[in-house]
């Protein structure tokens, strides 16, 4: 089955841009300062909005990835951290989750 996901591509600024919108709320909802964070890779998928899967460098060998929530321009919300996983390596696939 398809999770309607846009194919892995490299990191573009818009996306470390996402990133670092988002990047107090990981901070909070992780309990951890995070002084290197750098989007390298991303997937998308529309829905609601569109949907940002983020694999984000936090340490040399560490990352993170990151779900945001985009909403669509006529509801005029923030970006939404919707989820996160840690302990991830550079070779993790960025999965829907």
């Amino acid at each position: 089955m398809s999770c309607g996901c846009s194919k892995s591509k490299a990191a573009t600024p818009e996306v470390q841009a996402i990133a670092d919108k988002v990047k107090p709320q990981l901070e909070e909802q992780a309990n951890r300062k995070y002084s290197l964070f750098k989007a390298v890779e991303f997937t998308t998928q529309a829905g609601q909005g569109t949907n940002y899967f983020i694999k984000v460098q936090v340490d040399n060998d560490d990352f993170v990835h990151l779900r945001v929530l985009e909403s669509p321009p006529h509801e005029n919300k923030p970006l939404a951290l919707q989820g996160y996983q840690t302990d991830k390596s550079k070779g993790d696939k960025l999965t829907v989750f």
